[in-house]
C-alpha cells in the first residue's frame, strides 16, 4: 500500500488520501482498425532556459518528440500544433514551425500517423487588419505544413472572428484556402469555451444559424474537407452533424466531455477522434480502442468511462486552461521532469485543482508508476506550503 498523502481540497481543509496503487498496462499497440484517433498533442517547455516568457519560447525537444513517440507507439496519431500545443497562448510561430518541422520528420521515420494545425496566429489582429490579411496568413501557415509534408487541420482563426461581417466573409475566406491545399483538410470548430476570442464564429452568434453557415462551407467544398472536428462540448450538436454531414466528410469529435459514447457511436453513426484528452488517457484510450475494434463494447466503456470525470475536471471552466491539466499529469506519469509550461501557464490552476486531479488520475488507474507519481505530487504540495 502506498503512503497517505494529505489533500488540499475545496473546503479549505487537507484530507487524507491513500493512492490505490492500481495502473492500466501500457503497452505497444497498432493503430485501431474501426475508428481514427488522433492525439492532440502538448509541448514540454525548456525549465532552464534564461527567457522571458512572456515574450520568448524555449522548448526541450527531446522531451516534446518523446512524448510523441510514445503516443504513436500505443497507436495514436498525433494532431500537431492544436491549441494543446498552446497555440495562441504561448506558443509562437517561429517555434511552431521547428515543432511541426521536427515531428512530421518523425512521423515519415517511424511510419505514424499526424496531421498539423493551420492558423493565422503570427498575425496580430489591429484595427486595420484585413480579409486579405488573414488570407494571406492561413496560406503562409498552409504552404508551410503541406511543404513539410504535412496533412493540414485548419485551424479557427482570432483574427478572422475580428475583422469578418457576416457568414460571407467566412465563406470568401475559406473558399479561397480550400480551393489551394494539395490534400483534404481537417476543419477546427473551436468553441468560445476554449477560446472566448472566437465567439460567434461563422459570422452568427446563435449556434444553430452557425451550424448552417460551417455546413454550407463544408457543403460547398466537400471534396477538399477530409473531416470536420467538432469542440463545442456538446453531444447533440455533434450528434445531428454526423447525420447531415455530406457523405465521405468525416466528423472527429473534439468534446472531451463525452468521446467515450461519441466514438463509440449509435449503431448507425460513429465519430472519430481528434481530442486533446487522449494526450492525457493515451494508455486507457489505446485499450478502449482496441477492445472496440474486437467489438468488445463492454470492455471498451469498462477502460474509457472511468476517465470521464478526470476529462471533465481537466476541462472544466475556464476551459481553456485545460493545458495545465494535460501538463501535470504528463509529469506525474514521468514523461517529463518538471512541472513548467510554455508561457508560465503552470500557474492557471491550483494546487486544489491539481489535487483532485490527482486523485481522479487514480480512480481512472491512469497514473502509470504510482510511487513516482505520489512522490511528485508531494513536491507540488511542498511548494505550496504543505507539508
Amino acid at each position: 500500500m502506498l503512503e497517505e498523502l494529505l489533500l488540499p481540497r475545496a473546503d479549505g481543509n487537507l484530507s487524507p488520501y491513500v493512492p490505490s496503487g492500481e495502473a492500466l498496462p501500457v503497452e505497444p499497440a497498432d493503430p485501431p482498425k474501426s475508428r481514427i484517433a488522433y492525439a492532440a498533442a502538448h509541448v514540454v517547455a525548456d525549465p532552464l532556459a534564461d527567457i522571458d516568457p512572456s515574450t520568448e519560447t524555449a522548448l526541450d525537444w527531446d522531451a516534446t518528440l518523446g512524448y510523441r513517440r510514445h503516443l504513436w507507439s500505443l497507436g495514436l496519431s498525433v494532431a500537431e500544433a492544436m491549441d494543446t500545443a498552446q497555440r495562441g497562448m504561448g506558443l509562437d510561430w517561429k517555434t511552431t514551425k521547428e515543432l511541426i518541422r521536427r515531428s512530421v520528420a518523425e512521423a515519415r521515420e517511424l511510419d505514424a500517423g499526424i496531421v498539423c494545425g493551420a492558423g493565422t496566429d503570427h498575425v496580430e489582429h489591429s484595427p486595420g487588419t484585413t480579409l486579405d490579411d488573414v488570407r494571406t496568413a492561413y496560406e503562409e501557415q498552409c504552404a508551410f505544413v503541406e511543404g513539410e509534408g504535412g496533412r493540414i487541420v485548419l485551424m479557427a482563426s482570432r483574427a478572422l472572428a475580428a475583422v469578418a461581417k457576416g457568414p460571407d466573409d467566412y465563406a470568401e475566406v475559406y473558399g479561397r484556402i480550400l480551393s489551394q491545399v494539395s490534400e483534404p483538410v481537417i476543419l477546427h470548430w473551436l468553441g468560445e469555451m476554449f477560446d472566448p476570442a472566437l465567439r460567434g464564429y461563422w459570422g452568427h452568434g446563435v449556434l444553430d444559424q452557425a451550424t448552417d453557415a460551417f455546413l454550407g462551407i463544408v457543403g460547398d467544398h466537400a471534396g477538399r474537407v477530409d473531416g470536420v472536428k467538432i469542440s463545442l462540448l456538446d453531444r447533440g450538436r455533434e450528434i445531428e452533424l454526423r447525420r447531415v454531414i455530406p457523405e465521405g466528410v468525416k466528423v472527429y469529435s473534439g468534446d472531451d466531455f463525452d468521446y467515450p459514447e461519441l466514438i463509440r457511436g449509435d449503431g448507425e453513426h460513429y465519430s472519430h477522434a481528434l481530442l486533446g484528452i487522449f494526450d492525457a488517457i493515451a494508455p486507457a484510450a489505446s485499450a478502449a480502442l482496441r477492445a472496440l475494434d474486437a467489438g468488445d463494447v463492454e470492455r471498451y466503456e469498462e477502460i474509457l468511462l472511468p476517465t470521464v470525470p478526470l476529462s471533465r475536471h481537466i476541462f472544466k471552466a475556464p476551459t481553456r486552461f485545460y493545458k495545465t491539466g494535460i501538463v501535470f499529469l504528463a509529469y506525474l506519469n514521468g514523461h517529463q521532469t518538471h512541472f513548467r509550461m510554455v508561457g508560465g501557464l503552470e500557474t492557471a490552476r491550483s494546487v486544489v485543482h491539481l489535487s483532485e486531479l490527482f486523485v481522479l488520475a487514480d480512480r481512472a488507474r491512469l497514473l502509470s508508476d504510482p510511487e513516482l507519481a505520489a512522490e511528485r505530487m508531494r513536491r507540488v504540495l511542498a511548494v505550496a506550503g504543505v507539508s
